[in-house]
């Protein structure tokens, strides 16, 4: 098999937790698409440094780890930051993701939005208001009637809760099998 056609294979496995991993970082979709191809290009052009011993998923997101600091260091002006404490732990997560057992990301997925309709309604609507629905965070503080401090720690609690329900969901299935 040809590095090309290797490189497509992985990509084509990888592509939708890189794109998960980017947009849970980056709320701009614009910059998520430029991160993205930015760090497939870096793939593709360093793939003979890739260990083929190691996992490829955590690899990839290492690479768009480094792009995403560089994209936060030119926007230090905003009040959006991402320092490397949060970008590690953001990575465990998505490691700890790709450990647990599941057929697929879509599999995945589907236990994510049962989590997501498991949430307590406060929770539930602001995570549907802020991430399905895509409003900022002064948006979602509005509608909810919170300030905006409030709201960011409702979303760091309600983001726990799926983690938890999440792993413990997946935990299920590998019992089951």
């Amino acid at each position: 098999m040809s590095p090309k056609d290797l490189f497509e294979i992985l990509i084509r496995e990888h592509s939708p937790r890189l794109l998960a991993f980017l947009r849970t970082a980056v709320r701009d979709a614009a910059a998520v698409d430029d991160l993205f191809q930015d760090t497939l290009l870096t793939a593709w052009q360093r793939l003979d440094d890739f260990d083929r011993t190691r996992t490829f998923g955590p690899w990839l997101r290492g690479i768009a780890s480094h792009k995403l600091l560089a994209y936060y260091r030119q926007l230090r002006d905003s009040e959006l930051t991402l320092n490397e404490t949060s970008l590690e732990w953001l990575q465990n997560r998505f490691d700890r993701l790709q450990e647990l057992p599941g057929d697929g990301w879509h599999e995945k997925l589907a236990a994510l939005r049962h989590c997501v309709e498991r949430l307590p309604d406060h929770y539930r609507t602001t995570v549907q208001l802020r991430y399905f629905e895509e409003q900022s965070l002064e948006q979602t503080a509005a509608s909810l009637n919170l300030a905006l401090f409030a709201l960011k720690k409702r979303l760091v609690r309600a983001k726990q809760k799926l983690a938890d329900c999440l792993e413990h969901k997946l935990e299920q299935v590998r019992w089951a099998q």
